[in-house]
């Protein structure tokens, strides 16, 4: 699973890392939680775009725009045959960039969790495997939304939760953008653990639980 995570690497970072053009409006986040909206990176012609979709997709064919509160993951296992994301995963995908990512561990003996910060080694902005969808309410208001697609742990992450993002290589980055819909179930063989040697996490406080708390205080290594 992954319900939080930060992106808190500036706007131009961001557009030389992904090659697109950069969404100036974009502030560091420490704290992003569903239901907000977040930067995605999707493909628009030729060229990749950076814009903004609330985190929780909304299929097409829903009557109210709640359902999305349960959509905010997409199961790596599912995503090419549940109804809810399987016509954004032949036609819409996009990457949601992350500086990191926050998970729970389960302390035994302990009704609270114990929050994790998880980023890549060389702690460059990491790309979540994603899909994004387009509704219209039924009054008439059009809203862009997106999923993130989770997948089994790796070695890293298995003591902490059983699920993770997929985290996209760059050099994947193309072929998930662009792949035809025909081509869209070959497509599944990226969706796995990214490598654990290539990964690291540490202990933070439990003012992540807080969305309100949005500071770079979240991600700061517990002593």
């Amino acid at each position: 699973m992954c319900g939080r995570f930060a992106l808190y690497s500036d706007p131009f970072t961001l557009a030389r890392r992904f090659e697109a053009e950069a969404l100036s409006e974009l502030r560091p986040r420490y704290n992003v939680a569903p239901s907000q909206n977040i930067p995605i990176v999707r493909e628009e012609g030729e060229k990749r775009r950076i814009a903004l979709a609330r985190w929780g997709l909304i299929p097409h064919w829903a009557k109210d725009m709640k359902i999305g509160y349960s959509m905010i993951n997409t199961r790596a296992e599912t995503v090419a045959s549940k109804p809810a994301f399987r016509n954004a995963f032949k036609h819409r995908r996009c990457l949601v960039p992350a500086d990191g990512f926050y998970e729970w561990q389960i302390k035994p003996d302990s009704k609270i969790k114990q929050p994790w910060f998880i980023a890549l080694q060389g702690r460059e902005p990491m790309a979540f495997a994603g899909l994004w969808e387009q509704w219209r309410s039924p009054e008439g208001e059009e809203l862009e939304s997106c999923s993130i697609i989770v997948t089994e742990a790796n070695e890293l992450m298995r003591p902490i939760h059983e699920r993770m993002p997929v985290i996209l290589a760059p050099e994947v980055w193309d072929a998930w953008l662009k792949a035809d819909a025909k081509d869209a179930g070959d497509l599944q063989i990226l969706l796995k653990p990214y490598p654990t040697e290539g990964m690291e996490a540490w202990r933070v406080s439990t003012r992540i639980n807080n969305p309100r708390n949005d500071s770079v205080e979240c991600m700061e290594p517990l002593e």
